[in-house]
C-alpha cells in the first residue's frame, strides 16, 4: 500500500497520507522516495494544475514515529552519524519533495497535525482546517528539535513570536487558533472539509498552467532572495508568458466580457 495516495479529478490531484492505523505517521524506510516519486508524477503531469493533501484516518499526520523511536530502529537507529543521513534520505527528502511541487499545493487538514505532521502542513501554500484539526510543533517534549527543517519553515507562516512559543512550550492549538494565527485560512466543518478544499483547488486550476506555476515559483523565490534578484526573476518570467496563447485568451477574455479557457499554450 501507498503511503501517498494520488488520485486525478481533472486538472487537481488529490493526495492522501495512506497510513491511518499509525495516524500517519512518518518517516519509516523508504518513506522519503515513496511522496518523492509521486510528487515528480504530478511534476511531471501538465494537465495537473492544484493539488490537494489530506490525511486517511482521523489525522492530518501524527508526525515521526514515536514507537521506533523508543525501539531506536528504522530511521532512528545507529549512531548519530547514521541518523544524521537518514533524516537527509527519509524526512529531508519527503519534506523536500512537497515543498517543491511546482504546482500550488492545498493542505487539507482534517485532524492533529503534530510535529513533522505540522511542517508538513506548512510546506503547503494554503492550508484549510477542519474543526477537528490540532497543531503542534512538540519536538522538545520528547528532547529533539525540528529536525524537518521546521524552525526555518514556521516561522515563515506564523512569525517568529508564534513559531518560539509552540516550539518551545510545545503546545498545542486548536484550529481556530490556528487561523487566528495565520496558520491555516479558514476552518470549517469535519464533513466538508475535503469539498471545500477541492473547490478551492478548482478555482486554482483555472488559472493558466504556465503562469500559474511561474507565480509559485517566484513566490517561493521571494521569500528568500533579494528583492534585486526577484526582480529579474520576474522579468524574465513575464517576458516568457507574454509570449503565450493563454496570455493573449486572458486580454481577449477581458475585453470580449467572457471567462477565459485556458489551455497551457
Amino acid at each position: 500500500m501507498s503511503l501517498l495516495q494520488l488520485e486525478r479529478h481533472g486538472s487537481i490531484a488529490l493526495l492522501t497520507l495512506n497510513r491511518p492505523q499509525a495516524m500517519n505517521a512518518l518517516g519509516a524506510p523508504g518513506d522519503g522516495e515513496a511522496i518523492r516519486s509521486v510528487c515528480e508524477e504530478v511534476g511531471r503531469d501538465a494537465s495537473l494544475r492544484c493539488a490537494v493533501l489530506t490525511g486517511s484516518g482521523r489525522a492530518f499526520s501524527a508526525g515521526g514515529d514515536i514507537k521506533a523511536m523508543q525501539a531506536r530502529e528504522g530511521v532512528f537507529g545507529g549512531a548519530g552519524t547514521v541518523i544524521r543521513e537518514n533524516y537527509r534520505r527519509e524526512i529531508h527528502m519527503l519534506s523536500r519533495a512537497l515543498y517543491e511541487l511546482e504546482i500550488p499545493l492545498i493542505a487539507a487538514v482534517n485532524g492533529p497535525a503534530i510535529g513533522l505532521g505540522c511542517d508538513v502542513a506548512c510546506l503547503a501554500d494554503m492550508r484549510i482546517a477542519s474543526t477537528e484539526a490540532r497543531f503542534g510543533v512538540t519536538f522538545l517534549k520528547v528532547g529533539l528539535i525540528p529536525g524537518d527543517g521546521g524552525a526555518w519553515l514556521l516561522q515563515k507562516v506564523i512569525g517568529f513570536s508564534r513559531t518560539a512559543e509552540l516550539l518551545y512550550t510545545g503546545d498545542v492549538i486548536d484550529a481556530q487558533t490556528a487561523a487566528d494565527w495565520g496558520l491555516v485560512s479558514r476552518v470549517v466543518p469535519a464533513d466538508e472539509l475535503l469539498a471545500e478544499a477541492m473547490k478551492l483547488a478548482g478555482r486554482v486550476a483555472a488559472q493558466p498552467p504556465h503562469a500559474l506555476r511561474l507565480t509559485k515559483s517566484v513566490m517561493r523565490q521571494g521569500r528568500t532572495a533579494a528583492y534585486d534578484g526577484v526582480m529579474e526573476l520576474s522579468a524574465a518570467a513575464q517576458g516568457l508568458c507574454h509570449l503565450t496563447a493563454d496570455h493573449i485568451e486572458g486580454v481577449t477574455a477581458v475585453l470580449e466580457k467572457r471567462a477565459p479557457a485556458f489551455r497551457g499554450c
